[in-house]
């Protein structure tokens, strides 16, 4: 996730005092209640699906609706018939751009429901295309990056440095935006879309991060839900810096099950023939990468970046594991460069990190003292050195963040009709505890989950069986039954196949990148 109490803003404390199924505050006035689509400029359909994109406008402060507005960017894939569904769609994050994803959903979806439903998705506010956007210093990610693992004290007050300078440029740079950047601010605009949309209900589908989005969406307005799907689930119990330590540990965990791929592949990357084996080789790597970055431009910390995608998805698994086999194997750097150039993080991702932090900076209280972030660092480094340090440092410019932190808000779903919860035992980006948890919070739903899987995001994906729940969910709200899964699941589907080896190709062969089936980082 890279997802003493400080004083709450407005919005969440009249949220909280409403409560689920409690009534919510009227929209603002200044928001719209209409939508004029036209032609994207800037986004591309997927196939050939018709692409509409369209703006609206809201309100920066639901206190103050007379007052600074900010505009969401939508898209729009209608449907092929008669309209009679809205499915609304969240890919995670926070921080990403989501409006790409009314088209990659339109296409998974069978004829049968792209001829009734309009596809819909938006950048959140303070994201993408929606202005005003987050910035904050782009040089923050130029190369090579010091060592997100310290060895010294030193080391550390570096780091400490780079995060309090980027908070400051943050805040400098975006102002009173930083203080309307919370998951309940975000929630507010889903039921203005909804309200701009013309429809008295949304269906709701979303991944990741998009979970806890679509939780606190569920809580405040029950009653404007038909269908909600939640995949690959936040833990609604623990806070960012809770959920960001357990996420170490699940991700540590996701990469060795990628080590132990490649090791039972050794006759193709030959960098082991046990899990062990390529994570010493792996580590040792990235230590030597402190001393040599390759062409002056991969560190560890670049190394990490690269690698980070194999914990979320195993798209990457032969790809990766080919780059990792042709530097260590043969010499050969051009594949990792290659990755890096299309993968890694770079100057580009300066948006997204300071969306990303704006939200979860806000949206719960953080420690205000190095030493509690030091002792669980080295705590959570000694158990998951894959990401351990490097997840620290990721947040650590929310221990200067100037903009006040809220209570974490309480999911509660009760007042929800039904719900699907889709979820992989061996997700790294969001810890299956989470799945159980959130569904305590929803008592009318149901919870899947794909044992031994090992995606951050299952639901449209290559499962079968997770994928015919879904459907008949969405075609006529059937659920599977209650209690008919394993260990406290609904429905236990077996885990869609791993991916087959491929031996090295040519690094230019390899150069265009394809997103992963979700966004990478679900809260980084």
């Amino acid at each position: 996730m890279r997802t003493g109490l400080g004083g709450a803003t407005v919005a969440t404390a009249m949220l909280l005092a409403a409560g689920a199924g409690g009534a919510v505050a009227a929209p603002a006035p200044t928001e719209q209640r209409h939508l004029d689509w036209g032609p994207c400029t800037d986004l591309q359909p997927r196939g050939d699906e018709q692409l509409e994109c369209a703006t609206l406008t809201v309100a920066l402060d639901r206190a103050q609706p007379r007052g600074e507005t900010l505009d969401i960017a939508l898209s729009r894939v209608p449907a092929q018939g008669e309209r009679t569904d809205v499915l609304l769609v969240n890919p995670g994050g926070p921080g990403s751009p989501a409006r790409a994803w009314a088209s990659i959903t339109a296409q998974r979806l069978p004829d049968d429901l792209r001829q009734r439903y309009d596809v819909v998705s938006f950048d959140p506010r303070g994201v993408g295309a929606s202005t005003p956007a987050v910035a904050c210093d782009p040089s923050y990610f130029e190369p090579v990056r010091p060592d997100v693992v310290p060895d010294s004290y030193l080391d550390q007050a570096r780091l400490l440095h780079r995060a309090a300078d980027y908070a400051r440029a943050c805040q400098q740079r975006n102002g009173r935006l930083l203080h309307h950047m919370t998951t309940v601010d975000s929630a507010h605009d889903i039921d203005a879309v909804r309200a701009a949309l013309g429809v008295e209900h949304i269906d709701y589908l979303g991944y990741s991060y998009g979970t806890y989005l679509g939780g606190v969406y569920a809580t405040l307005y029950p009653h404007r839900l038909d269908r909600l799907i939640l995949d690959s689930m936040l833990d609604p119990r623990k806070s960012w810096y809770e959920s960001n330590l357990a996420q170490s540990r699940a991700l540590d965990m996701a990469a060795e099950n990628f080590f132990d791929w490649i090791a039972r592949n050794h006759a193709t990357y030959g960098l082991g023939t046990t899990a062990e084996e390529v994570a010493q080789r792996y580590y040792a790597l990235r230590e030597r990468l402190e001393r040599h970055p390759i062409d002056a431009t991969i560190g560890p910390t670049e190394f990490d970046g690269i690698f980070t995608l194999v914990a979320y998805t195993s798209r990457y698994w032969p790809r990766l594991a080919g780059a990792l086999s042709a530097y260590l194997v043969h010499g050969d750097s051009a594949a990792l460069r290659a990755s890096h150039e299309s993968l890694g993080e770079g100057p580009h991702d300066d948006p997204s990190y300071g969306a990303y932090l704006a939200t979860q900076c806000t949206d719960s209280v953080w420690p205000r003292d190095w030493a509690t972030w030091h002792a669980d660092a080295r705590e959570v480094h000694a158990e998951a050195p894959f990401l351990g340090w490097n997840n620290i440092w990721y947040n650590a410019p929310c221990k200067f963040w100037e903009a006040p932190s809220s209570r974490w808000f309480p999911i509660d779903g009760s007042a929800v009709s039904d719900a699907l919860l889709v979820h992989a035992t061996d997700d790294g980006a969001t810890p299956v505890a989470g799945a159980y948890a959130m569904r305590s919070r929803f008592p009318n739903g149901r919870l899947v989950i794909e044992d031994g899987g090992v995606e951050h995001g299952v639901a449209l994906g290559r499962n079968a069986c997770v994928d015919a729940a879904v459907l008949d969910y969405l075609r006529s709200g059937a659920l599977p039954p209650a209690g008919g899964g394993a260990a406290g699941a609904d429905l236990t589907c077996k885990p869609a196949p791993q991916p087959e080896p491929e031996a090295a190709a040519p690094a230019t062969a390899r150069s265009a990148a394809t997103p992963p089936s979700t966004v990478a980082h679900p809260a980084r």
